[in-house]
C-alpha cells in the first residue's frame, strides 16, 4: 500500500512521469449547499458548489477506492475529487476554478498530479494504478526526451 515516506516516492529517485492519464470535463452541474453527489451521496456540499463531470471511471482504471479530496488537475489548477468514483465518470469540485468548463483538459495523474499522490488517496501504490488502465482507454506513445 502507499505510504507517507517521501523517500519512497518517485521524485526521491529523480524519476519523472512516463504515463499521463488524461481526459475531459463533459458536464457542469450546480449543487446547492447540503446536497449530495455520487453513489450513496458520499460527498455533501458544504457550500453552493460547481461540480465538473469528468469522463473517466473505474472501468477505465481510475481507482474506485479514491476518496473525496483526491487531487485532479483541470486546465491549470488542482481540484478535489468530490463523490464516489463511478464506472464511467468522476466528479470534481470546480467551485474555485470558474474558468474550467465543458471540454476542459483533465489530468488524473502525470505531469501535474503525481501518480503516487492518487495512489495514496486510494490506499495503493502508483504501479497498480498504471497497470490497471484498461483496454478501452486510447493509448498514445510519445517518443522524445523529457
Amino acid at each position: 500500500y502507499a505510504d507517507d515516506d517521501p523517500l519512497h516516492r518517485a521524485e526521491a529517485f529523480g524519476l519523472k512521469p512516463v504515463q499521463v492519464m488524461q481526459t475531459r470535463v463533459i458536464g457542469i452541474q450546480h449543487v446547492a449547499k447540503g446536497e449530495a453527489v455520487g453513489y450513496g451521496g458520499r460527498f455533501r456540499a458544504q457550500r453552493d458548489t460547481r461540480i465538473g463531470v469528468v469522463a473517466i471511471g473505474y472501468a477505465d482504471g481510475y481507482p474506485r477506492a479514491a476518496v473525496d479530496g483526491t487531487p485532479v488537475w483541470v486546465e491549470g489548477k488542482v481540484v478535489p475529487l468530490a463523490g464516489r468514483v463511478s464506472m464511467d465518470m468522476i466528479t470534481v469540485d470546480l467551485t474555485d476554478h470558474p474558468a474550467a468548463g465543458v471540454g476542459a483538459s483533465v489530468e488524473c495523474w502525470g505531469d501535474h498530479v503525481a501518480v503516487d499522490d492518487v495512489a495514496q488517496c486510494a490506499q495503493t501504490i502508483g504501479y497498480e494504478l498504471m497497470t490497471k488502465v484498461t483496454a478501452r482507454v486510447p493509448k498514445r506513445v510519445v517518443d522524445g526526451q523529457r
